[in-house]
């Protein structure tokens, strides 16, 4: 399971990579407004990589439950700066956390390798062109609704099948495209439950059964929040259990906040498994 990022080619069966985020808005869940200025975005960037993230993940609009889209050209102006200066200073891959296609061309032809699209590539009809243009990685997510309304008492009849068909059916749509380096992600906290996040982590294992690596980002999430009675701030323990209990059923990337923490678990539960 060898893919080639920009610069870098990494085994991803070899162990657990992760994914650091890095949140260029005012007001996403966790960190909105913390890395809002380009110089502290990068800063952000590069400290993150220095606690050992393989992947910066760049977003300029936030996907909170109830958030409403941004423009492609106020995206543009938080991470396009972002993304030029750090392509500069690092070899780390760079993702652009974007369901834009527009965005996500400024941001390939820039230097990020990777589009992470929450909406694996459903919300916008040209973003399968793009990735396939730039032979970028991509990584598709399930999402039930939008962000603004995803959170509005979703149901499924099927949970782990309706998940795993949407997966299908958009990495069938990409390799259509000749797109051969996917990775997939069941959208832990988009349009689910507490019980349907639990039931995920359950049968992660399912998902491998795809045949590409699969993400998990479960890092400061609300089922966190609704287990522990803990606020955002209070979640590094509840994600790190997460963050292992994906890693023992399969998971090849976490994507988180804390990557000095989490990588220090990534690195034992690797060991251990």
């Amino acid at each position: 399971m060898i893919y080639k990022f920009g610069k870098v080619e990494y085994d991803l069966a070899s162990r657990t990579f992760i994914m650091g985020i890095l949140n260029v808005t005012p007001d996403s869940f966790s960190d909105g407004g913390l890395y809002f200025s380009t110089q502290s975005a990068i800063d952000r960037a590069l400290e993150i990589i220095n606690h050992g993230a393989d992947f910066i993940d760049i977003g300029g609009e936030s996907t909170r439950p109830g958030s409403l889209p941004v423009s492609a050209e106020e995206e543009m102006e938080r991470v396009l700066p972002v993304i030029e200066e750090l392509v500069k200073n690092t070899s780390v891959p760079i993702s652009i956390d974007t369901t834009k296609s527009e965005v996500a061309e400024k941001a390939l032809q820039l230097g990020a390798v990777i589009v992470n699209d929450i909406s694996a590539m459903n919300f916008d009809s040209k973003m399968v062109d793009i990735v396939a243009k730039y032979n970028a990685s991509v990584i598709l997510m399930h999402i039930k609704g939008t962000p603004k309304d995803m959170q509005q008492n979703p149901e499924y009849k099927d949970l782990i099948g309706e998940i795993f068909e949407y997966l299908k059916r958009s990495c069938e749509i990409a390799k259509s495209k000749n797109i051969t380096q996917i990775i997939v992600d069941p959208g832990i906290g988009f349009g689910k439950k507490l019980e349907h996040n639990i039931e995920i982590f359950k049968q992660l294992s399912a998902f491998k059964t795809l045949g590409y690596p699969v993400l998990v980002g479960p890092s400061r999430k609300s089922f966190i929040g609704q287990i522990l009675n803990l606020p955002v701030d209070q979640r590094l323990e509840g994600t790190a259990a997460a963050v292992a209990v994906s890693i023992l059923r399969g998971a090849n990337i976490v994507r988180v906040h804390d990557v000095k923490e989490i990588k220090r678990v990534v690195r034992i539960v690797d060991a251990l498994k």
